[in-house]
């Protein structure tokens, strides 16, 4: 076999290995970015507590946003029910977009990205979110929430 024969053959190894773990990594995301894509069917639909199965529902789920911290999953999905459910608000259309899934390990996971909410008379509002989840018996979900508005 020749040197370049070999080096060529570790090439080619080298980038089979990187399409593999490339995949893998795919595929540990997707259950995560299945929570997200439910939570934004669910909010596009109008269904609040649909939204909300993406959190953790314990009273230990952190919310941050707008300079306030809600303390738990009844608070926060209050929080939400005041914000765009209550008389005269809305909760428009919302799309994820420019996400990032960082696994911090085999249970734990960070995503990253933009949330964008179209009105109905046309307003946009927009701004990033980091939301960290875990892996628990009842699937991945988010332990914690920080939103941020533009």
């Amino acid at each position: 076999m020749t040197m370049k024969r070999v080096a060529g053959g570790l090439v080619l190894a080298g980038f089979c290995a990187c399409g593999i773990a490339a995949a893998a990594g795919e595929a540990v995301e997707e259950p995560i970015r299945v929570v997200l894509s439910r939570q934004e069917q669910a909010w596009n639909r109008g269904d609040l507590e649909g939204y909300m199965q993406g959190y953790w529902k314990s009273p230990d789920l952190v919310f941050y946003s707008g300079g306030t911290v809600t303390r738990g999953w009844e608070a926060t999905l209050e929080r939400y029910r005041r914000r765009y459910k209550a008389e005269g608000k809305e909760m428009g259309r919302l799309d994820f977009t420019e996400d990032t899934i960082e696994m911090l390990g085999d249970d734990s996971a960070v995503g990253r990205g933009r949330w964008n909410l179209t009105l109905s008379d046309g307003k946009k509002l927009t701004g990033l979110y980091t939301v960290i989840l875990k892996r628990l018996p009842e699937g991945w979900r988010i332990v914690h929430d920080h939103s941020s508005s533009e």
